[in-house]
């Protein structure tokens, strides 16, 4: 069966977003040369995207207004929204983690959340994320899109990986 992912990173302080939204922060300390291309490795084992409205916009409007930056993957859209589906961009007014139970039960590679920290909070809450792999970025914020919130309940993880590279922690962990 296929897992579902979240692959994100976070401030050392645990925001996915500074106060005005914006991720212009996402860098290691300064030596570039020590950077890992963790992301090209990743993708090759994801074949769908899962991710809210806010982190749809903010990649087409922002990040990369003139270019799809996920057009070899099947993106889902959790919104409210009115829009025109296209080949590569679905928009769904569903709940997330039934979503994800039929995609999970369909053939392909896994699933990534992708963001927003609404969605991931969602998920995590139905206890719908599998593995989570967690880039720490040498920033403190101090305020901003926390990425977990106040929770629920307790979830207990499993650490399987730690890297580092840059002043960037990677913490990749599964549900135990």
């Amino acid at each position: 069966m296929r897992k579902v992912v979240l692959f994100i990173a976070m401030s050392l302080d645990g925001y996915i977003a500074d106060k005005k939204g914006s991720v212009g922060w996402l860098a290691g300390q300064g030596d570039d040369s020590e950077n890992v291309d963790v992301y090209a490795g990743f993708v090759k084992g994801i074949d769908t995207i899962l991710m809210g409205w806010n982190t749809y916009h903010q990649i087409v409007t922002e990040l990369s207004p003139s270019k799809w930056v996920y057009e070899d993957f099947i993106t889902y859209v959790i919104t409210h929204n009115e829009c025109a589906f296209s080949e590569q961009i679905r928009f769904i007014n569903e709940n997330p983690a039934v979503l994800l139970k039929k995609l999970k039960l369909e053939e392909g590679k896994d699933i990534w959340i992708c963001g927003g920290a609404n969605l991931v909070q969602q998920l995590m809450y139905n206890d719908s994320i599998d593995e989570y792999y967690i880039s720490v970025i040498p920033t403190l914020l101090g305020s901003g899109v926390r990425l977990f919130g106040n929770m629920e309940k307790e979830i207990k993880l499993k650490l399987i990986k730690v890297q580092a590279y840059n002043g960037i922690t990677d913490l990749i962990y599964i549900r135990r």
